[in-house]
């Protein structure tokens, strides 16, 4: 179905399954532990063997030799995989580094063999045995020193300039130009990277961890030098993955390779310790934004330059590019600087580009708001656009930016801010609130299903979605249900399985609206054929109740499939509509802390989020994906932080204990309010999504209510409390 012109009336506005707070449906399978996650596919592999990852000792250097003969002496021991002995690699598309090292070595912890063994126990024992023998080279791993040598940007990010920014922030009434930065971050999925392989007569079927299901076979096709129809994913539940797990990772290629040698299945999974290093992470950033206004408040110069660092080939964190569209303005530059660094790969982690980005966007804002004396609510309400700055022809397709805010300052009690800096007190705290606007783009991609209708009137949909935790077995479940007016416990979803049609896979928040619109498309072909098996007219019928009616006559729509099974395929196609509208979702965010006025311990007190993203099409798992957004956005703006070893180019915090992230303690009281926000635009289902959205300026947002309760700005995250000890007011 090819998707070329916005969205008319369609079965799906009837509402009576899609936009309701089901509960998701493989909630009993995970509350009971019965659902199966990569490690846990026990009755299909009988005779696993075991395998434990030898990881590079160094960041950079010569990979000499794996001398393995002592370890394959150990009890248990069945193989050690090497790049030297598993046969012609090739490389994927997706990673920077490869995954398996042959002569050099391109990260600290980047895998150089695999020990297989009979029992896990007897694989680690047996990996502290692998000699690896290397050479050492000079490496780069300090962003700061580093950024001082990028002036340009790189080949294909180009800078993007309107007007002359330069001349109209000199000419300015109010300027504001300070330097904001992110640190290096980790996934920190509750279920570790693990994959388990078996091969069956050259061809291999993998049940791994991981949100795209067909980025991961295609990559594993081209490493192992194998036809696609030779491999096989499956990955029906995920246990996190916030963008760690979105292409293949070096557990699914070694659990492939041990697997080979050893003819029998093998499992492997990531010891937590490794994962930060071995796997991906989101860079740290140094961000320079100015800002400047005129005596009313107006924005008209914007500049905000990012450095990031990566490895060679690598991409930028593009924490630039919500600047290009949230406010006003006519004169604006955005530009990327990528820094050479043999640190572990950086790479997508939950909203990329806008979660760090208005990290400091937003607290720019709130400074500049401050300079010229508006309320920042005020201030960016007045600095609004409902159009593309950079194209003023070219619309937002849906915009509720002020209705978010305005929404927000009512429901949170905004009018009660002291606008004076710790001015506010609670017994030892001082409190304080603070906003920022949310912004993320609304993405489509192509996304296929399967749709199946037995005599027994049971619908069943196939395709290869994932679903990492956030209800999409329940929305797609919906979906199918409206379409074929059918109730819910008569729809069965299959997911994640690379035997499905490909999806949109799980990442970049456009999951939920582009594979329900697959499913909307094979759908509307299963309409059409149980109309033609019944002789209605398909343009005419309505499916409800488990009929079919048209014209003063019904008839149950198994009756279509008497004696056989009706299937239906289709994949969803955009056309140009991104081009002509300008695609986003939007929310504001207010947080409430308090500060001790003795230790400078911060604590959420309260927090609102006020989201406009298209129809949502389950509140209930909505909410759900926003309450964790804003969970991981408190997160990253108090405590998360890899730590950078800048001598041995490693991350040292690569453990739960070290690296810190919220628990329950932590969590404050939580709200989110939907606006009624449907988008024709965007794809049939008139959605959008929202689990990014909900991260995308929390951080800012807590920052600011910290500067708020105490009068301390912090510009370098997290804001912890050596950053605030030394400016906070006297208590005497």
């Amino acid at each position: 179905m090819k998707f070329d012109k916005p969205a008319g009336s369609n079965p799906v506005d009837k509402l009576r399954y899609v936009g309701r707070p089901f509960d998701r449906i493989d909630g009993p399978m995970k509350t009971t532990g019965s659902a199966p996650y990569a490690y846990e596919w026990h009755d299909e592999a009988p005779d696993v063997a075991y395998g434990y990852v030898v990881a590079s000792p160094i960041a950079r250097g010569k990979l000499i030799s794996v001398d393995v003969e002592a370890a394959e002496c150990a009890p248990g021991v069945l193989t050690i995989v090497t790049a030297r002995n598993a046969g012609k690699l090739g490389k994927g598309d997706m990673n920077t580094a490869s995954l398996l090292a042959e002569y050099r070595i391109e990260h600290y912890h980047q895998a150089v063999a695999l020990v297989v063994a009979e029992t896990f126990e007897q694989a680690r024992s047996a990996a502290q045995l692998v000699g690896v023998h290397v050479e050492r080279e000079k490496g780069a791993f300090s962003l700061e020193k580093e950024k001082t040598t990028v002036t340009t940007a790189p080949e294909d990010t180009p800078d993007k300039i309107i007007g002359d920014p330069d001349h109209a922030f000199s000419q300015a009434a109010f300027q504001h130009d300070a330097l904001y930065t992110t640190p290096d971050q980790s996934h920190m999925a509750m279920e570790p990277h693990a994959s388990m392989a078996v091969w069956d007569k050259g061809a291999v079927t993998v049940w791994t961890s991981n949100q795209m299901i067909n980025w991961c076979r295609t990559d594993l096709a081209k490493t192992l030098n194998l036809p696609l129809e030779k491999v096989r994913i499956i990955s029906p539940y995920i246990g996190g993955g916030f963008g760690g797990k979105l292409f293949l990772r070096s557990d699914a290629l070694l659990a492939a390779l041990g697997a080979r040698a050893i003819k029998r299945p093998v499992k492997v999974m990531l010891p937590r310790p490794m994962i930060p290093n071995n796997t991906t992470h989101r860079p740290a950033t140094y961000q320079q934004i100015r800002i400047g206004t005129d005596n009313a408040g107006h924005i008209t110069a914007i500049s905000h330059t990012s450095w990031s660092g990566n490895l060679p080939d690598g991409t930028p964190e593009t924490a630039v590019q919500q600047t290009e569209l949230l406010y006003a303005g006519a004169n604006r530059l955005t530009a990327l600087r990528l820094a050479k660094l043999d640190l572990p790969e950086g790479n997508a982690m939950r909203a990329p580009g806008e979660a760090p980005g208005l990290m400091a966007l937003e607290i720019a804002i709130d400074e500049i708001a401050e300079k010229t004396g508006l309320d920042p609510v005020e201030f960016r309400i007045l600095n609004d656009t409902q159009v593309d700055p950079a194209d003023p022809g070219r619309p937002f397709s849906r915009r509720q930016l002020v209705e978010c805010l305005r929404t927000g300052a009512e429901a949170f009690g905004w009018e009660r801010r002291n606008p004076v800096p710790a001015r506010t007190r609670e017994g030892s705290w001082l409190v304080g609130m603070g906003v920022a606007a949310g912004f993320r783009n609304n993405l489509v991609a192509p996304s296929g299903a399967r749709v199946h209708l037995n005599a027994q009137g049971i619908v069943t949909v196939e395709t290869d979605m994932t679903d990492i935790g956030t209800g999409s077995y329940t929305i797609i479940a919906q979906t199918a249900a409206e379409m074929l007016g059918v109730p819910m416990e008569r729809v069965i979803v299959r997911l994640g399985d690379s035997d499905f049609p490909v999806s949109a896979g799980s990442g970049g928040q456009w999951g939920a609206n582009t594979s329900t619109a697959g499913v909307y498309a094979a759908c509307v072909k299963l309409r059409e054929r149980v109309a033609a098996e019944l002789r209605f007219s398909h343009e005419d019928a309505e499916f409800v109740d488990g009929e079919i009616r048209a014209n003063g006559r019904s008839a149950k729509i198994e009756t279509a499939a008497a004696g056989q099974t009706l299937t239906a395929e289709d994949t969803i196609e955009f056309g140009d509509l991104d081009q002509q509208f300008q695609q986003s979702t939007f929310a504001g965010h207010f947080v409430e802390v308090g500060v001790d006025a003795d230790t400078g311990e911060v604590r959420v007190r309260r927090m609102l989020a006020v989201c406009a993203a298209g129809r949502i099409l389950n509140p209930k798992t909505a909410r759900s994906q926003v309450i964790g957004a804003m969970t991981m956005g408190l997160g990253g703006a108090l405590m998360e932080e890899l730590a950078v070893d800048t001598r041995l180019g490693f991350f040292v915090n690569h453990d739960m204990a070290g690296y810190e992230v919220p628990v329950h303690a932590d969590i404050p009281e939580q709200e989110v309010i939907f606006l009624e926000d449907t988008d024709p635009v965007s794809s049939p289902m008139k959605a959008k999504g929202v689990g990014e959205l909900g991260l995308c300026g929390v951080g800012a947002a807590i920052a600011n209510a910290v500067y708020n309760a105490t009068g301390v700005r912090v510009r370098d995250y997290p804001v912890t409390l050596d950053k605030l000890l030394s400016g906070l007011p006297e208590t005497a």
